[in-house]
C-alpha cells in the first residue's frame, strides 16, 4: 500500500501538471489561482530537496557503519593472529619448561650418585686414616703419602664437582622460574586478547546489525543497488591497479579448466550469474565455509592484492598470468601479503564473515583480462 506521503507527492505533481497544462493552453486563470500553482511548484520542490537530504543522510550513516565494520573486522583478524603467535610462544615455552625440568632431575640424580661416591670415598679415607693411626708419626713409608695424597685428590675433585653442580642446578632453578613467568604472562595475554576479540566480535554483530537495517529501509530507494555497484567499481579498479603494478610471467589457467581444486569445500551459497538484487547479478560463487577453515589457492600464482575492500571484506588477489586471476573473498585472517608466491593447494588465508556478512563463507572468483568467468566450470 502506498503511503500517505507518496499519495500526497503524487497529487501535488499531477495538480502541477495540470496547471502547466492549462498555461500552455492559453487559458487565463484567475491571480488566486496562479499563486496555487506557485504554492504547488514550491512544495514539490521541496519535498523534492527533503527526500534528497534523506537519501543522503541515510547514504552518510551507511558508510559511517561500513568504515566502522572495516576498522572492527580488521581489528579481529590482527587480534586473530596475534592470538595464534601468543599460542605457538606459549606451546615453545612450555616445551623448554619440559626440557629444563628434564635437566634438573638428571642432575639432581647425578649429584645424588656422585655424593654418595663421595660419603664413600671419606669413609675410606678416614677408615684407612684409623687403621694405620697407630704407625710412627716418624714413618717415611711411601704408600702411605701416596694413599693420602690420593684421597685428598678425590675429596677437593669430588667438592669441586659438586660445587659445580649445585652452581649449575641454581641457573637452572633461575631459568626455569623465568620460563614459568614467561608462560604465565603469554597466558594472560592470550586471555586479555581473546576477551578483546570476543568484545569486537560482538560490536561488529552490532554494527551488521544495523547495517542491515539501513540497507532494508533504503532499498526501494535503490540505495542498496548502487552500493553494490560500486563495490563492483572498486573492486574493478583494484585489480586493474595490481594488474598494472604486477607483471606475472606464468601461463595462466588456459590449460586448467575443469581441473581446478575448489579452494574449500562446502555447499555452494550463490551461484555465478543469479540475482544478487535489482539488476545485479552474481560474478562469483559463495561458498559456505566454516570460520576459520583453511583457503586454498586453486593454482599457483603471485598475490598482488591482500587488504581489506568494501563489501567484500578481506580479499586475496592471486593473478596466475596471461591475464587470468582468482579472487577469494569474506576471509577472516589473510595469511600471505602481496608479493607472495603461492603454490597450488597452498592455504592462503582463513575463511570468515568479513564485509559485513551473516555468516562464515568464501566468496570466490575467476577473471580473464578484467571479465567474469563462472567458477563452477573451471573446478573439478
Amino acid at each position: 500500500m502506498k503511503s500517505n506521503k507518496h499519495i500526497v507527492f503524487t497529487q501535488r505533481m499531477t495538480a502541477l501538471l495540470m496547471c502547466l497544462g492549462i498555461t500552455c493552453l492559453g487559458l487565463t486563470l484567475p491571480a488566486s489561482h496562479a499563486v496555487a500553482s506557485q504554492n504547488e511548484l514550491s512544495g514539490v520542490k521541496s519535498e523534492i530537496n527533503r527526500q534528497k537530504k534523506e537519501l543522503s543522510a541515510q547514504q552518510k550513516e551507511l558508510d559511517k557503519l561500513q568504515k566502522a565494520l572495516r576498522e572492527q573486522e580488521v581489528g579481529i583478524s590482527n587480534i586473530e593472529k596475534e592470538i595464534k603467535a601468543t599460542s605457538t610462544q606459549l606451546t615453545q615455552a612450555n616445551r623448554n619448561l619440559d626440557e629444563f625440568q628434564k635437566q634438573i632431575a638428571a642432575l639432581t640424580e647425578q649429584k645424588q650418585t656422585q655424593q654418595s661416591i663421595l660419603a664413600e670415598l671419606v669413609q675410606t679415607y678416614y677408615v684407612t686414616k684409623q687403621n694405620n693411626s697407630g704407625s710412627s708419626i716418624l714413618s717415611t713409608n711411601p704408600d702411605e703419602d701416596r694413599i693420602s695424597q690420593y684421597y685428598q685428590h678425590l675429596a677437593k675433585a669430588r667438592a669441586e664437582t659438586l660445587e659445580l653442580l649445585a652452581q649449575t642446578e641454581l641457573e637452572l632453578a633461575e631459568n626455569e622460574r623465568a620460563l614459568e613467568l614467561e608462560r604465565n604472562q603469554i597466558a594472560q595475554l592470550l586471555e586479555k586478547q581473546q576477551q578483546k576479540r570476543n568484545a569486537l566480535a560482538k560490536n561488529q554483530s552490532s554494527r551488521k546489525s544495523t547495517v542491515s537495517k539501513i540497507r532494508k529501509s533504503i532499498s526501494s530507494d535503490k540505495t542498496y543497488l548502487a552500493e553494490l555497484q560500486r563495490n563492483e567499481t572498486r573492486l574493478k579498479a583494484e585489480i586493474a591497479k595490481a594488474a598494472k603494478r604486477n607483471q606475472v610471467p606464468m601461463d595462466g589457467l588456459a590449460r586448467q579448466k575443469g581441473k581446478l581444486p575448489w579452494p574449500v569445500k562446502g555447499s555452494i551459497l550463490h551461484s555465478f550469474g543469479t540475482k544478487q538484487t535489482g539488476q545485479v547479478n552474481w560474478k562469483g560463487m559463495v561458498i559456505q565455509a566454516k570460520y576459520g577453515e583453511s583457503i586454498k589457492s586453486v593454482y599457483s600464482g603471485t598475490v598482488v592484492f591482500a587488504d581489506y575492500l568494501r563489501g567484500y571484506g578481506l580479499v586475496v588477489l592471486l593473478d596466475h598470468g596471461k591475464g587470468d586471476m582468482t579472487l577469494y573473498g569474506y576471509n577472516q585472517t589473510l595469511l600471505k601479503k602481496e608479493g607472495d608466491k603461492v603454490a597450488a593447494g597452498e592455504t592462503i588465508a582463513l575463511a570468515g564473515d568479513t564485509g559485513g556478512q551473516a555468516s562464515s563463507s568464501l566468496y570466490f572468483e575467476i577473471r580473464r583480462n578484467s571479465k567474469v568467468q563462472n567458477p563452477k566450470s573451471w573446478l573439478r
